[in-house]
Formats: structure tokens, sequence, C-alpha cells
């Protein structure tokens, strides 16, 4: 039975990048995978690397050594057959929690090394997931898809085959008013997570299918 991790890695826990993990977690768990699912928020205190090269000593090579709350979710992701994991865009990044995990996940696998660049010697597929309150149609002019091509160049070297799905324009809070949020059509807003966001979830469902059934070209 293939093992896939599904990392949420917004600070909210059944919002707009939760439920598309989970969809997509749910794809791959119905077609015989077994789920090991992270709340990033949830887990005990961790941090970014620290810089400490432990990865890089001969006992370690390509592991990191800092011991906190990331230690487990990297262990799990070092012995899986398949990684999900999505975060929302905070000022067009990442969250601090994905980031974090981000930086300890690829830089264990950096070796400094000519002849072996990387210490990363088993692939897996990756789906990574982004959602926004920008819409998609603005991602190129204001620098996201740019963004998203980085974080997809480290993860196709360092941990294996990577496909993006990108959820923008998204249904941020239930009561809009609360926040006298003025520059929102929340009325457009609504009618597209009512109409286009189911599509999205089964989108998510179905890249879980392809990553448990190993179709990931």
């Amino acid at each position: 039975m293939k093992k896939i991790i599904a990392i949420n890695a917004s600070p909210r826990g059944n919002w707009n990048t939760a439920t598309l993990v989970k969809e997509a977690a749910k794809g791959a768990e119905n077609n015989g995978a077994e789920i090991k699912y992270y709340d990033l928020y949830k887990l005990e205190k961790f941090t970014g690397c620290i810089s400490c090269f432990g990865c890089k000593l001969p006992a370690n090579l390509g592991k990191c050594i800092c011991k906190d709350g990331l230690s487990e979710v990297l262990e799990e992701i070092r012995t899986a057959d398949g990684l999900i994991i999505g975060s929302p865009n905070y000022l067009g990044d990442v969250t601090a929690g994905f980031r974090a995990l981000y930086e300890r996940l690829i830089f264990q696998y950096i070796s400094y090394k000519k002849e072996t660049p990387n210490y990363s010697r088993r692939k897996i597929p990756v789906l990574f997931v982004m959602t926004s309150n920008a819409d998609e149609s603005f991602y190129d002019r204001i620098g996201y898809t740019a963004t998203l091509e980085k974080y997809k160049g480290n993860f196709d070297n360092f941990v294996g085959p990577t496909k993006v799905m990108v959820c923008g324009n998204t249904w941020q809070v239930n009561d809009y008013d609360r926040y006298n949020w003025t520059m929102f059509d929340v009325n457009a807003k609504k009618e597209r997570r009512e109409t286009v966001f189911p599509a999205e979830k089964e989108n998510a469902y179905n890249l879980g299918v392809q990553m448990a059934e190993g179709h990931w070209e």
C-alpha cells in the first residue's frame, strides 16, 4: 500500500486550502493509499532551517537533525510514496509555516558537491496547492506565477515530479460586512464559491487519485 503525506500549511484548519488538501488525500485514500495528514499549525513548536549543517556531515547526509515539531513530518516524507501540500498565499508568498518546512525539507538534500549535488535518492510525486484571494488571471502580472515556479523547481529537483494546483479568488470569510471590506464584489465571490469551488475540489480529488494510481506524468 502506498503511503501519502498530506499537509495543510494554512493556520485555518477547515477553510479553502485545508479543504483542497483533504480532497486530494481522499482521492488517494479511496484508491488504496494510506494517508498521514498534518495540520502544520497544530504541531509542536518548530522553526525553519537553523543552518547547523548537520545534514552535511557523514553520519547524517541528507537528513535534517534538528529536533522539533517538524522532525516526524520530515521522516514521514522521507519514507512516503507521495506528498500533498497546500498553502494560502500570504503577501505574495507561502505561509511562514510552509516556508519553515520547505527550508528543512529541501536544504537537507543539497550537498554542495559537484559529483553528487543532490542527496535525495528517492523521488516521489508532489502536489502543491496554492489558494489566494487574487484571481489566477492576475498571477503573471503580480509575480505569483514566478513564485510558484520557484517552489516547483526545487520540489522537482529535490523531492520529485511536482504538479501545481491554483485556486484563486477564494471566499475568505462568511461575513464580509463584519470587516467592511468594500473592495470586493461579495455576491460574485459567493457565486464563485458555490459554482466553481466544487469543481476545484473535484480536480483536487482526481489529482489524489492519479497520485495513488501512479499516473503522474
